[in-house]
C-alpha cells in the first residue's frame, strides 16, 4: 500500500509543480499575416514596378531574460506586370513595449525567387526594416504596420525593393 501511495503522491506532486514550471518552457512570440505593397527596381532604375501581395511571419522569443530579442521567419509574395516575386528570410528582431505600442527593427537574410517571362532567378536577399504593433481591444491581438528595404544582386547589378505591409498579429 505504501508503494501505491508514494507513486500517487509523486504523480500529483509532479503535476502540481509542472504547472508553474510550464510557463517558463513555453516560448513566447507572435504570428503575423497581412497585405503587402511593393515597389521594385529591376536591375535598371527605369524598370520600376508597383506590385501587390501578402506577407506572413512568425517571431519566437525563446529567452525569458531577453524579452526584447526575437528570432523571425518571414515570407512574402508580391505580384503584377507578369512578375511573381517571393522572399523568404530569417534573422533577429529587437523590440520594446511602450503601453499599447511595440516598435521593432529587424535585419534578416535569405532567398528571393523571381519569376518573369518564363525565367526564374534565386538571388540572396538582405532585408532591413521595422515597424510598430498596436494592441487591439481583443485579447492577444495587435495591428501591425511594417516597412522593409530588400536588396538583391543579379550578376553585377543590384535590385532594390521597398515593401510596406499591414495586417493582424496574434501574440502567444
Amino acid at each position: 500500500m505504501s508503494k501505491i501511495a508514494a507513486t500517487v503522491l509523486a504523480l500529483v506532486g509532479s503535476a502540481l509543480f509542472a504547472i508553474p514550471m510550464s510557463a517558463q518552457l513555453i516560448p513566447h512570440g507572435n504570428a503575423y499575416g497581412g497585405g503587402s505593397y511593393g515597389r521594385s527596381e529591376f536591375v535598371i532604375p527605369t524598370n520600376v514596378y508597383h506590385l501587390k501581395g501578402w506577407e506572413g511571419s512568425g517571431e519566437f522569443m525563446p529567452l525569458a531574460r531577453a524579452p526584447h530579442l526575437g528570432f523571425v521567419l518571414d515570407g512574402s509574395g508580391i505580384y503584377g506586370h507578369g512578375i511573381n516575386q517571393y522572399t523568404f528570410v530569417a534573422g533577429p528582431r529587437l523590440s520594446v513595449t511602450y503601453g499599447k505600442w511595440r516598435p521593432f527593427v529587424h535585419g534578416m537574410a535569405g532567398l528571393q525567387m523571381i519569376q518573369s517571362g518564363g525565367n526564374t532567378y534565386n538571388p540572396l536577399a538582405i532585408d532591413v526594416g521595422g515597424g510598430v504593433d498596436y494592441k487591439l481591444f481583443f485579447k492577444k491581438f495587435s495591428w501591425r504596420v511594417q516597412g522593409d528595404y530588400v536588396r538583391t544582386r543579379y550578376l553585377s547589378d543590384q535590385q532594390s525593393d521597398y515593401r510596406g505591409s499591414t495586417g493582424l498579429v496574434w501574440r502567444f
